[in-house]
Parts: structure tokens; C-alpha cells; sequence
């Protein structure tokens, strides 16, 4: 995935691709650990944090789309962890869901949240947001090795392209699960969401911005 036009690179070339996920680790544990079990760690304590926001879920009476903690999830996991770590991270929770794991929100799994396989396909209503996350993850990911989660208003900007990625995958398949109008969709699955997400961008903006400063201000300690 290649986006690095000067005009979205916000820091040095020598500071591009390190992303919050690479300080997660204690410098002595990674020393004795190989890149790639420390890597694979990560992507599992974010498929697991994700799987954890699901947790948080209420439900909105006159739609089948659920409001939940899953996008602050997925946006804060993607930015720490980078592009492809964070991919796979939103990968992998898919992929817990798909084997039965009731790990999506309200503890559904992917049998009920992707639809069966019974005389054609059938499009479970909420299915698209899910796949929605691994393209924003993967989004907000490079958008952080690229220094945008590092200023206010850089990770504001970046969550706020996540969430409408989101959107992008969720309210099309939405309109085809239930056989409406995409308008129609959208006020089902969009409109009833907005002041919740933009509560959820501020929430995950702060949170990285809060993490880059102690992270800082570790690194002026030693």
C-alpha cells in the first residue's frame, strides 16, 4: 500500500513506519524474543482488544445495527499497530468469529453476522461493517506510520477516514442484506451512529496522543 506523497508524510523519513505498537513491548523482553513473535504477539493482543470493545453493545430500537465499542477498537488497534499488523489483527478477530467464536457484538458469531449459504447467499445485515474494520484498520495503519496519529488533529483526521471507510463497506452491504434503497440504508445504519462516532474519534484521537506523550516522555527519562 503506497501512500507517502509529501503532503501525507508528517514526520522524518528515519520516524516512518514506527508506529506505538513497536514501544508496546519492554525493550529487554523483545531483546530475547524473535521480531516475529513479537510481532504475531501484538497482532493478537489486538485481535483480543477488539474482540473485548465488542463487549460494548446497545441496541437501537427500529435498526439492525447495533451501536458498540468495535470501531474505537479497530481504530485504535490499526494506528498502534501499524498497516499490516493491524490488518491482521482485524483479520484474525474476523477469522475468530468465522470459527464460532462468539466474539462479535452481542457475542454473535460469523454464521449469524455474515449470513448462510441456503438456495444463494444471504447477507447478514451487519456483516459489511465487520469487513469494513480490516480496511480501516489497514487504513488508519498506514495513516500512522505515515506520523498522522502523532498531532491532534492528525489523528482526528485519520480516525475520521477510518469511520467513513467503515461506512463505505457497512451501508452498501446493508441496503443489499435487507433489500433497500442505499438512502434507506443510511438512515438505518449511518444517521442513528454520528454523534456516537464522533464521540469515538475524539475518544481514540486522545488516546493515541496521550500515548505518543508517555511515550515521549519515557524516552526524555532515560
Amino acid at each position: 500500500m503506497t501512500i507517502a506523497t509529501p503532503r501525507l508524510v508528517r514526520v522524518p523519513a528515519a520516524e516512518r513506519g514506527i508506529t506505538i505498537g513497536d514501544f508496546l513491548v519492554p525493550v529487554r523482553m523483545g531483546e530475547r524474543m524473535s521480531s516475529r513473535v513479537r510481532h504475531a504477539g501484538l497482532v493478537v493482543l489486538g485481535a483480543l482488544l477488539i474482540a473485548l470493545t465488542a463487549n460494548i453493545a446497545v441496541t437501537i430500537p427500529g435498526t439492525p445495527v447495533p451501536v458498540t465499542g468495535q470501531t474505537f477498537g479497530v481504530l485504535v488497534v490499526g494506528s498502534a499497530l501499524g498497516f499490516r499488523r493491524g490488518v491482521m489483527a482485524a483479520a484474525l478477530y474476523l477469522l475468530l468469529g468465522v470459527v464460532g467464536l462468539p466474539v462479535y457484538a452481542g457475542q454473535a458469531s460469523g454464521a449469524d453476522t455474515f449470513g448462510t449459504l441456503a438456495g444463494g447467499i444471504q447477507l447478514a445485515p451487519t456483516g459489511g461493517y465487520l469487513v469494513g474494520f480490516v480496511v480501516a484498520a489497514g487504513l488508519v495503519g498506514r495513516l500512522a506510520e505515515l506520523g498522522w496519529d502523532r498531532t491532534p488533529g492528525g489523528a482526528a483526521a485519520a480516525m475520521t477516514l477510518g469511520t467513513i471507510t467503515i461506512y463505505a463497506v457497512g451501508v452498501p452491504w446493508l441496503a443489499v442484506s435487507l433489500d433497500v434503497p442505499l438512502g434507506e440504508a443510511a438512515r438505518l445504519g449511518l444517521v442513528p451512529f454520528l454523534l456516537g462516532d464522533v464521540l469515538k474519534v475524539a475518544l481514540s484521537a486522545a488516546t493515541l496522543r496521550a500515548s505518543w506523550w508517555l511515550i515521549d516522555r519515557r524516552s526524555a527519562d532515560r
